[in-house]
Parts: structure tokens; C-alpha cells; sequence
């Protein structure tokens, strides 16, 4: 199991810096592709995206103007989010070197949505994780399931 995404794995953070192109701009981070989607109003957005750090991006994202749908879009969001970040070839092979582990973002701040802290929580960020993995496993299936056999 991996319990915590630091260390040998801060790449699976969303505060791993690695740039995404989201929502018609460029992301410092997957945190901020994410917090960009809380609003709907471009300045609000906008002002996300220039966030020097992947927490002033979450400090802005919780006084944004939030949109009507948040809590039913928040975790297709996240999905779609990290979708593209893992669209990166390393970061694909890392994700795919965790084999079939459990994947858990353990944390101390008390998020119990998005991970799990002191043994409580839903772990939708490793959840997504996960999901994303078979993903990447099944179009590499896929792909080798169309190649011609070399007999």
C-alpha cells in the first residue's frame, strides 16, 4: 500500500509541480487545473491560474464564487484533471510501477473526502488514481491486442 503521495511519491500530489494545458491555459499543477473549475466567472479563473503556488491556487478556490453544481461535477472534475496529467509518459510509468498497490492519500489536515486521515476518509483522490491505472493498463492492452503477431 502506498499510504501518503510525498516523498518517492509527490508526483501522484496535485501539488506535484508538472504544468497541464487546462481550460484553455497553462496549470502550474493539477491543484490549480482543479481549483479553476470551482468558478465559473473567467476572472475569478484566471486569478487561480497566476497563483504561485499550489496552495495559494486552494486558498483562492475556497472564495471564489462557487458554481451551483460543485459538489455534484467536483469528483469528474478531479478525474478529468488527472486524466491529463497523466497523459505524460513519466508519469504514466509511474503510476503504472505502482503495480496493483492500494493507493491512499494519508494526510494531516483533516481531508477526508480527497484521501484519508487518522484511518478516516473516502480516498476519492486514490480511488481516481486507481481507476486511471486500469485505465492506462487497458489501452495498453488494447493497443497490443491490434498489433499483428509477428508469426
Amino acid at each position: 500500500m502506498i499510504d501518503k503521495f510525498d516523498g518517492e511519491y509527490r508526483w501522484a500530489s496535485n501539488f506535484h509541480p508538472h504544468r497541464i494545458f487546462y481550460h484553455g491555459g497553462w496549470c502550474d499543477t493539477s491543484e490549480h487545473a482543479y481549483q479553476i473549475e470551482k468558478t465559473l466567472i473567467e476572472e475569478e479563473r484566471e486569478m487561480i491560474r497566476r497563483a504561485s503556488t499550489p496552495g495559494k491556487a486552494k486558498r483562492l478556490g475556497s472564495k471564489v464564487t462557487l458554481r451551483a453544481d460543485w459538489d455534484d461535477v467536483k469528483i469528474t472534475v478531479m478525474l478529468s484533471v488527472n486524466a491529463i496529467k497523466y497523459r505524460d509518459p513519466e508519469l504514466r510509468a509511474k503510476l503504472l510501477a505502482t503495480g496493483n498497490q492500494l493507493l491512499v492519500e494519508g494526510n494531516t489536515w483533516g481531508d477526508t473526502f480527497w484521501g484519508v486521515c487518522d484511518g478516516v476518509g473516502e480516498n476519492w483522490l486514490g480511488r481516481i488514481l486507481m481507476f486511471l491505472r486500469d485505465e492506462i493498463r487497458n489501452e495498453i492492452k488494447a493497443e497490443d491486442d491490434r498489433r499483428p503477431s509477428e508469426e
